[in-house]
C-alpha cells in the first residue's frame, strides 16, 4: 500500500490563474452534470457549462478558450438535448467531438480556420442510449520520449517512432478517420469519415449478454485493435475488457468483438474492506495507446481507494505427464493473459476527478524498479482531485505522491488524518473535471462552482527546483514540441527571465547538431520558439522583432522565388531560384547591374498585374534594407530592433538576392519598384543600397572570414538619412497574453468576458514601445497594407504574435493568392513547413492561426468573447 497523504520531498504545484463567471442578472452559468473537459495539443481547452434562463431552462453550452487569453472564450450553443457526457479533441487539435446522454455525437470543426468560428456538419446517433466513453480512432502515430537519452545529440535518439498500426486504413495504408463510442446499454458504435464526406456508422453489442455500463474507457493496441473496459458501477462486479476490431466490408462498417480477461478490484477481495467501497467511480486506461495498464478508483460516501493494474502474459503450467509426451521448448511454452495489481493506495478522501498524462514517455527504464527513485519526470504522474479541495500528483505506476496542491490559503498538515479534519458548513470547493496539458507541466480544473483554474506542475517533480535540472527538463520538452509541432505555452509557464538566455542558446546548440535536412524542416519553427522565449525577459525582448522579421523574410524569399519559371521545359536540375542564390553568392560585385547580367532575365518575366500586386511586399524589402543600413552606425545597441541582422550573413544574402530580383522586375514594371523619398532626383537609390548591402554582406558571409565593417562603410551609412527618408517600420505589436505577466506564487484572478488590466512586466513595457500608438493607423502585417486608424474591413488576429490581417483578400491575383494561402491557416508564430521527414511533422491542414475581429468602428468585446488559437501540428508524421 502507498500512503498518498505524505508527499515526496520537494514536490511543487502552484496556482497560475483562476477565471470565473461574471454575475449576470438575466442568465446564470452553472456547472453541468456531468462536467466534461478536454485539453488539445494546441493548448485549447474545451469544457461544458449549462446556461440557465429565468424560466429555469438549460442550454447545453460548449466553451472553448486559449490558455493565453482565458477571459476571451468562445461559447457554442451545442444543441444537445441532454447533458454532454464526453468531449474529445483529435490528435491535431483542430476538431472536437461532443456526446450527450441521449446518444447523440457531434463533430465540431473550425470554420475558415478560425478558432472562434465552429460548425458541426457531421455526427452520429444511438437514439436514447447515453454515451459513457468516446474516442477518435487511432491514426497509427506514436512518438516515444526516451528520458534516459535526453542528453543525446540526435533528435532521432531522443524521440523514436513506435511501430503502431492505425485502427483502420484506406487504400495505400492511409489512416481512416472516425470515432468510437460506448453506450450505457453495452453497445459500441463506430463512425467512419470517408474522403467524400460521407459517414459510415455501425453499432454492435460488446457481448451477447448485454448489461448496464456505468463506466467505460477506450484504448488502442499496436496491432490496430481497440480495447474497451467497462464496469457497471459496483465494486462487487468484475471490470470487463473487450477487444474490438473495425473493418470496412462492401462499403459498410463492420465491428467484431471478443471478450478479454476481466478483474475484480483488490479491495473487494479483502475481507476487511469488502463492503467499505461499494462503488467504482473512476475507470481509466493510463494512456490511449496503453491498453495493458488501467487505473481504478472505488469510493464510499466519504473515502476512496485507488488501484493500478497491469495485463501480463504469464506461462501456463503444464502437467509432468504432458511434458513427457510432448516436451515444451523455448517459445512454445503456453501462455495466458492475466491482470496483476501493480500498486494500491491507503484509504483516501473521496476522489472527485482524475487526469492522466498524455506525454508518451518510454517506460523502458522508468518502471516500478525506479518508481521509488528520488528523480521523477512530469509525464510519469497522474493527478487526483479530492472532495476536500486538494489535488495530488502521483506516479502513474507506484501511486507514490509527487506533488500536492491545496485550494485553501492555509494548507492543512499532510500528517493529519482525513477523519479528524473539521467539516465545513457546505460542500468544499473541489474540481469536478481535470485535464493535464500535453507536456504534463500544467493542469486545468473546473470546480463545482464553475470556476476554471490552471495550475503549474514543476518540471522536476519530487526534487527541489534546481535550475540545472529544470533547464534540462524544459529544454527536452521544448525539443519535443519542436519535433511534433505541439504548442509549447505550458512550458513557458515555468521559464523564468534568468533562464531565457540559456534556453535560447542551448536550443540553438541542439538544433545545429541535427542533419541539414532536419534543420531545414525545423528552421522556421525554432525561430518562432525563440521569439516566444525572448518575450519573457527584458534583456532579450527586442530580439522578438528580429525573429518575427526573419520569419517574414524567409516567407517572402521562398514565395517570390517560387514565381520564377524556367524559360524552356528541358532545363538543368537547378531551379531559377537555386541559380539565383548560387550566382549571387559567387559574384561579390557591388554593382547591381553587373550581378543582374549574369542571370537569364527571361526566367524572371511575370505578368504586369502580378508585379503590381506584389508591390507592397517589394516595398517592405526595400524599406527593411534601408532601415538596416541606416542603423549600422548604432550597431552596438542591443536594444535596437534589427541588430541581429547586421551579423547574419544568410539573411543579408537573402536580402541581396531579393534586391536583384526587384531590379529585374522594375525593368518590366517600374511602378512595382520600392518608392524612396530622396533628396536628389538623379540618385539611383536601388544601386546605392545594393552597394552598401553587398559590402556589409561580405563582412559576415559564410564563405569568408568574418570581419568588422570598415570605417568607410559606416560613414556612408551615416550619410543615408541625408540622402533618403528612413522609414519607420511597423514592428509586430506586443501580445496581450498572460504568460509574460504571470508571477510565481502570485495567481491572477480573472473573469470570463472581461479583459483584465494585467500587471505589466519590464519585458512587455519595453516591447510596447515598439508598437504603434492606439491612435495611429493600423496595418495588415501580412499584406503590408495600411488599414487606417479605424479599419472597416473584417480582420483576424494571431493569438501568439499579435499579427493582424484582413479576413478577406482585396486582391485576386494568382501570386497574391499564393502568398495568402501560406497564411490562411498559419501565422508568423508558426509557419507552414515542407514535406515530412523522419520524426517531424508538418503544420496541420486545418490549423487556425487567427481569431476573427469585427470592424473596428462597431467592434466591442462581446459578452461571450471569442476564443484564441494559433497553428499547430498535423496528426501525421
Amino acid at each position: 500500500m502507498c500512503d498518498l497523504r505524505r508527499p515526496a520531498a520537494g514536490g511543487m504545484m502552484d496556482l497560475a490563474y483562476v477565471c470565473e463567471w461574471e454575475k449576470w442578472s438575466k442568465s446564470t452559468h452553472c456547472p453541468s452534470v456531468p462536467l466534461a473537459c478536454a485539453w488539445s495539443c494546441r493548448n485549447l481547452i474545451a469544457f461544458t457549462m449549462d446556461l440557465r434562463s429565468d424560466d429555469q431552462d438549460l442550454t447545453r453550452m460548449i466553451h472553448i478558450l486559449d490558455t493565453e487569453h482565458p477571459w476571451d472564450l468562445h461559447s457554442i450553443p451545442s444543441e444537445h438535448r441532454e447533458a454532454i457526457t464526453c468531449l474529445e479533441w483529435d490528435q491535431s487539435g483542430s476538431r472536437l467531438l461532443s456526446a450527450d446522454a441521449d446518444g447523440q455525437i457531434k463533430c465540431w470543426s473550425m470554420a475558415d480556420h478560425l478558432a472562434n468560428s465552429w460548425e458541426s456538419s457531421v455526427g452520429s446517433l444511438v437514439e436514447g442510449d447515453p454515451i459513457v466513453a468516446l474516442s477518435w480512432l487511432h491514426n497509427g502515430v506514436k512518438l516515444a520520449l526516451h528520458v534516459e537519452k535526453s542528453g543525446a545529440s540526435s533528435f532521432g535518439e531522443k524521440f523514436s517512432r513506435v511501430k503502431f498500426s492505425p485502427s483502420l486504413t484506406l487504400f495505400g495504408g492511409k489512416p481512416m478517420e472516425g470515432w468510437i463510442a460506448v453506450t450505457v446499454s453495452g453497445l459500441v458504435t463506430v463512425s467512419l469519415l470517408k474522403p467524400s464526406g460521407q459517414v459510415l456508422t455501425s453499432t454492435e453489442s460488446l457481448c451477447r449478454l448485454r448489461g448496464r455500463v456505468a463506466l467505460a474507457d477506450i484504448a488502442f493496441t499496436g496491432g490496430g485493435n481497440i480495447v474497451v473496459a467497462t464496469a457497471d458501477g459496483s465494486s462487487a462486479s468484475p471490470v470487463q475488457f473487450y477487444k474490438v476490431c473495425v473493418s470496412v466490408v462492401s462499403e459498410k462498417c463492420r465491428i467484431d468483438t471478443e471478450i478479454l480477461p476481466s478483474l475484480f478490484m483488490r479491495c473487494t477481495t479483502d475481507l476487511n474492506r469488502k463492503d467499505k467501497f461499494p462503488a467504482i467511480t473512476h475507470l481509466k486506461f493510463l494512456a490511449r495507446d496503453m491498453s495493458e495498464q488501467v487505473l481504478l478508483c472505488a469510493s464510499s460516501q466519504t473515502s476512496s481507494i485507488v488501484e493500478c493494474w497491469s495485463l501480463r502474459k504469464e506461462g501456463l503450467p503444464v502437467n509432468n505427464i504432458f511434458q513427457q509426451i510432448s516436451p515444451v521448448v523455448g517459445d512454445k511454452q503456453p501462455t495466458i493473459l492475466k491482470w496483476r495489481i501493480l500498486s494500491a493506495t491507503n484509504d483516501l478522501d473521496r476522489v472527485s476527478a482524475v487526469a492522466l498524462p498524455k506525454l508518451p514517455i518510454s517506460l523502458t527504464n522508468t518502471d516500478l524498479k525506479v518508481a521509488s527513485d528520488t528523480q521523477f519526470y512530469p509525464g510519469l504522474g497522474l493527478a487526483l482531485a479530492f472532495h476536500d479541495g486538494s489535488v495530488h500528483v502521483v506516479h502513474r505506476l507506484s501511486l507514490q505522491t509527487m506533488a500536492v496542491f491545496y485550494s485553501s490559503a492555509a494548507p492543512r498538515p499532510v500528517d493529519e488524518p482525513a477523519i479528524k479534519r473539521p467539516r465545513t458548513a457546505g460542500p468544499a470547493v473541489h474540481f469536478k473535471a481535470m485535464q493535464l496539458s500535453w507536456t504534463s507541466l500544467a493542469l486545468v480544473g473546473i470546480d463545482n462552482q464553475g470556476k476554471l483554474s490552471v495550475l503549474r506542475l514543476s518540471p522536476s517533480m519530487g526534487h527541489p527546483l534546481e535550475v540545472g535540472l529544470a533547464l534540462r527538463h524544459l529544454l527536452f520538452l521544448l525539443e519535443y514540441c519542436m519535433v511534433t509541432g505541439y504548442d509549447w505555452w505550458d512550458i513557458l509557464l515555468h521559464v523564468q527571465p534568468s533562464m531565457v538566455q540559456s534556453l535560447v542558446e542551448k536550443l540553438h546548440e541542439e538544433y545545429t547538431r541535427q542533419t541539414a535536412a532536419l534543420q531545414q524542416v525545423l528552421s522556421t519553427r525554432i525561430l518562432a520558439m525563440k521569439a516566444s522565449l525572448c518575450k519573457l525577459s527584458p534583456c532579450t525582448v527586442t530580439r522578438v522583432c528580429d525573429y518575427h522579421t526573419k520569419l517574414f523574410l524567409i516567407a517572402i524569399s521562398s514565395t517570390l522565388k517560387s514565381l520564377l519559371r524556367p524559360h524552356f521545359l528541358n532545363t538543368p536540375d537547378k531551379s531559377p531560384g537555386d541559380r539565383l542564390t548560387e550566382i549571387c553568392a559567387k559574384i561579390t560585385d557591388v554593382d547591381i547591374d553587373k550581378v543582374m547580367i549574369n542571370l537569364k532575365t527571361e526566367e524572371f518575366v511575370l505578368d504586369m498585374n502580378t508585379l503590381q500586386a506584389l508591390q507592397q511586399l517589394l516595398q517592405w524589402v526595400g524599406d527593411f534594407v534601408l532601415y538596416l543600413l541606416a542603423s549600422l552606425p548604432n550597431q552596438g545597441s542591443l536594444l535596437r530592433p534589427g541588430h541581429s541582422f547586421l551579423r547574419d550573413g544568410t539573411s543579408l544574402g537573402m536580402l541581396r538576392e531579393l534586391m536583384v530580383v526587384i531590379r529585374i522586375w522594375g525593368l518590366l514594371k517600374p511602378s512595382c519598384l520600392p518608392v524612396y523619398t530622396a533628396t536628389s532626383d538623379t540618385q539611383d537609390s536601388m544601386s546605392l543600397l545594393f552597394r552598401l548591402l553587398t559590402k556589409l554582406w561580405i563582412c559576415c558571409r559564410d564563405e569568408g572570414p568574418a570581419s568588422e565593417p570598415d570605417e568607410a562603410l559606416v560613414d556612408e551609412c551615416c550619410l543615408l538619412p541625408s540622402q533618403l527618408l528612413i522609414p519607420s517600420l511597423d514592428w509586430l505589436p506586443a501580445s496581450d497574453g498572460l504568460v509574460s505577466r504571470l508571477q510565481p506564487k502570485q495567481p491572477l484572478r480573472l473573469q470570463f468576458g472581461r479583459v483584465p488590466t494585467l500587471p505589466g512586466s519590464a519585458a512587455t513595457l519595453q516591447l510596447d514601445g515598439l508598437a504603434r500608438a492606439p491612435g495611429q493607423p493600423k496595418i495588415d502585417h501580412l499584406r503590408r497594407l495600411h488599414l487606417g486608424a479605424c479599419p472597416t474591413e473584417e480582420c483576424k488576429a494571431c493569438t501568439r504574435c499579435g499579427c493582424v490581417t484582413m479576413l478577406k483578400s482585396p486582391n485576386r491575383t494568382t501570386a497574391v493568392k499564393q502568398w495568402e494561402q501560406r497564411w490562411i491557416k498559419n501565422c508568423l508564430a508558426v509557419e507552414d513547413h515542407g514535406p515530412d521527414t523522419c520524426v517531424t511533422s508538418r503544420a496541420a491542414e486545418e490549423a487556425p492561426a487567427f481569431v476573427q475581429l469585427g470592424p473596428w468602428p462597431t467592434y466591442r468585446p462581446p459578452r461571450t468573447p471569442r476564443s484564441l488559437d494559433h497553428p499547430h501540428p498535423e496528426d501525421r508524421l
